[in-house]
């Protein structure tokens, strides 16, 4: 029913920055909310962010918290998860998710949809 696809994604220093992208098509963007979760090796797949369908709501995992900021933009049907002053911790495969209506998630049982994942690591 929707496809996501992710972006950005690769290698950076700690201290340094990302922006991924997750571009989504085949049913409609704007009437869902969006997620970002990921993936350690040996590592449940956690939570990460959240955004609302409108964009006025986000919630943020204390991990992430204040390093990180995700935003939407409607018009493009792409989410967006700026970090910042990232770590080696952070290392992981995010994944791009979609909720199953206008509320935002923040468990995997919430999620209707999940993208492909993509690798970002962090070296120290």
């Amino acid at each position: 029913q929707v496809q996501l696809v992710e972006s950005g994604g690769g290698l950076v220093q700690a201290g340094g920055s990302l922006r991924l992208s997750c571009a989504a098509s085949g049913r409609t963007f704007s009437t869902y909310a969006m997620g970002w979760f990921r993936q350690a090796p040996g590592k449940e797949r956690e939570f990460v962010a959240s955004i609302s369908w409108s964009g006025s709501t986000t919630i943020y995992a204390d991990s992430v918290k204040g390093r990180s900021t995700i935003s939407r933009d409607n018009a493009k049907n792409t989410v967006y998860l700026q970090m910042n002053k990232m770590k080696p911790e952070d290392t992981a495969v995010y994944y791009c998710a979609q909720g199953k209506g206008t509320v935002v998630v923040t468990t995997s049982s919430g999620v209707g949809s999940w993208g492909q994942g993509t690798q970002v690591t962090v070296s120290s």
